[in-house]
């Protein structure tokens, strides 16, 4: 076993102000043996309207899987099923599963894989049906309760092992981290601070197994400012969160050091990160209590290359760039932010997917895929709100919501 102090040093002289060395990186790669073994995985966050900055509830999938092709549909209601919007896997020309949206009574979910809570023997062919659930409860679950007791009619074992965040118009949430016999339910209100955050393991699961530690201490890090400060914002999430390469266990922003290229470990935004959605409910109390005025904040592709659209739950609702209107069920703006990514990931052979040019995100001259989107993704989110008089407290400002780790904190 290596010894940590030494990989520590060794990493901080590899990626030290002017190296440039990928003889070096792959070093740190050889030596770290398994570190690039995890699976396809997800980060994600639950926040009441307590933390947030409109005080909408907010649920926040950052999707990392091999199906990198996504799209989003409008799915209407079909003999007595509600109808929804959700985000799907190009291939999946049925719609059959969904991996995050909301449905017209309110009903917001969406999942991240766990790996410490299958607790028997069935088979690798019998699982991963954790899109085939949701699409059930978008169809027919309007509340949190309705979730838990979809999860309790369904045959055993379910094929599962996720942690399931669900919302709902009156203002309840919960994880559900779920495997095939069972679940075990975290409510919102009852977790410190109104906020909850998962990556691919269960709190309640097998300890020290499965993955996504390094992700979620960096998502804690990021968050926890604008959770003191009531501010949490899509904007926060999909410009800052999901378009940051802040590294918990070097305690540094890799994007702002000065390098040109980096190992991809660890980071929230991954090679196989194939979309990001932001599920922004209701004012509790004030208008409809259902979903009419949920938006699904949107982002197909690897999301720091990703362009943000809006999505509401109409059939009109979806932008046609975010359809399936391509060829193999690929939408426009997926393959774009794909073609972005190639850029950014420019060794196209052996393991070139592990290497990420950060200049092509950002640099100097204020050209990087970072620099000139995200400018037009918060005109995007302003142009909505004013078109539909949504209302917006300022109390956070457009730094703040791109900010990626703040080194004076």
């Amino acid at each position: 076993m290596i010894n940590n102090r030494f990989l520590t040093r060794l990493s901080s002289l590899i990626f030290s102000r002017g190296s440039r060395s990928l003889k070096g990186m792959a070093l740190v790669s050889l030596l770290l043996g398994g570190w690039f073994c995890e699976a396809r995985g997800c980060t994600s966050g639950l926040f009441g309207a307590s933390v947030t900055r409109d005080g909408r509830m907010l649920l926040w999938k950052h999707r990392d899987t091999s199906a990198i092709d996504n799209k989003v549909a409008f799915i209407p209601s079909s003999g007595g099923s509600l109808a929804f919007v959700g985000l799907f896997n190009a291939a999946d020309r049925d719609c059959r599963e969904v991996w995050g949206g909301f449905n017209e009574a309110g009903l917001a979910v969406m999942n991240t894989a766990s790996y410490n809570i299958k607790d028997d023997d069935v088979a690798e062919s019998k699982m991963d049906r954790e899109g085939f659930v949701m699409r059930q409860a978008l169809e027919h679950c309007r509340t949190v309760d309705d979730f838990a007791l979809l999860l309790d009619s369904l045959p055993r074992p379910m094929g599962v092992e996720a942690n399931f965040g669900v919302f709902d118009a009156s203002g309840n949430g919960a994880y559900f981290e779920t495997n095939n016999h069972s679940y075990r339910r975290y409510d919102l209100k009852d977790e410190e601070g109104d906020w909850i955050v998962r990556t691919n393991y269960s709190h309640g699961g097998r300890p020290n197994e499965g993955y996504g530690f390094v992700r979620e201490a960096n998502a804690l890090y990021l968050l926890e400012p604008a959770v003191a400060t009531a501010s949490v914002s899509p904007e926060l999430l999909t410009e800052g969160v999901s378009r940051s390469f802040y590294h918990s266990s070097f305690g540094r922003d890799f994007l702002n050091s000065g390098e040109t290229w980096a190992i991809d470990q660890d980071f929230i935004p991954r090679y196989k990160s194939s979309a990001v959605i932001v599920i922004e409910g209701n004012v509790i109390g004030e208008g409809a209590e259902d979903g009419s005025d949920y938006v699904m904040w949107t982002g197909l592709g690897y999301p720091p290359c990703s362009e943000i659209y809006p999505v509401t739950c109409s059939a009109s609702g979806v932008d046609p760039g975010l359809q399936g209107t391509g060829p193999q069920g690929h939408s426009p703006l997926s393959d774009r932010a794909r073609k972005r990514r190639d850029e950014v990931f420019p060794i196209h052979y052996g393991n070139g997917d592990k290497y990420i040019r950060l200049d092509r995100l950002s640099n100097a001259e204020g050209t990087g895929y970072i620099q000139t989107l995200v400018p037009q993704n918060l005109e995007a989110y302003r142009r909505y709100r004013e078109t539909h008089g949504r209302r917006t407290h300022e109390r956070i400002g457009k730094e703040r919501c791109i900010e990626e780790g703040d080194e004076k904190r």
